[in-house]
């Protein structure tokens, strides 16, 4: 696994590389300290995964990824940062970020870059637990048809987006909640999701 690296704190940076290049077949190749940098580091380098914080200076990192994504958009982002704000983790989710932990969490670094580069995505526990929140309110059907979702499959993720149990989501929609489980079911293997957090993620990135 090839990583790069890119924060605007050089001695962060330096820790970072040392802590990933102590696990056991990950290499980092390049390391970067601006938003900018990172753009030509991507274009040089394509590693396998782009660590990178958000805050920087001129270029932030979102504003960096955005850039990439857009030249590469299978790129392999995972965004590290100390704040769990609304806002970021909104972009983060808008433009295709694979990953958005917080950088004070060093011992899960290592298992969220194993997880992104088998294909999962990677939101660290802080950011799961606010996903309810910063989705509340959002949604709204633009382009669910196009993607075969039934009015009913549209109500149910969206309550599932909001972080509703099966139990919760039943009583709200007047079904039992055996239903809702073969709903959910139905959706996710439409959509050729794994679970209920990407099915969030789903949601906000197409749905709203």
């Amino acid at each position: 696994m090839k990583i790069a690296i890119v924060d605007d704190d050089v001695l962060v940076s330096a820790s970072l590389k040392t802590i990933i290049e102590a696990s056991d077949g990950v290499e980092v190749l390049a390391v970067a300290n601006s938003g900018e940098d990172a753009i030509k580091l991507y274009k040089d380098h394509q590693p396998d995964i782009l660590l990178m914080d958000i805050r920087m200076g001129n270029m932030n990192g979102l504003e960096a990824a955005d850039e990439i994504l857009k030249s590469f958009p299978k790129a392999k982002v995972l965004l590290l940062t100390t704040f769990a704000d609304d806002e970021y983790i909104i972009k983060a989710l808008k433009i295709g970020a694979k990953g958005y932990i917080l950088k004070q969490h060093y011992n899960s670094i290592i298992p969220a870059l194993n997880a992104v580069y088998s294909g999962q995505n990677v939101f660290g526990e802080e950011i799961i637990n606010k996903l309810p929140s910063v989705m509340n309110n959002q949604v709204n059907k633009k382009n669910y048809q196009d993607y075969g979702i039934l009015d009913k499959e549209f109500e149910i993720i969206s309550l599932v987006s909001k972080g509703l149990s099966n139990k919760e989501i039943a009583k709200e929609l007047y079904l039992g909640e055996g239903t809702v489980r073969n709903y959910i079911s139905i959706i996710l293997e439409k959509l050729e999701l794994r679970d209920r957090t990407q099915l969030a993620i789903f949601f906000f990135n197409h749905l709203v």
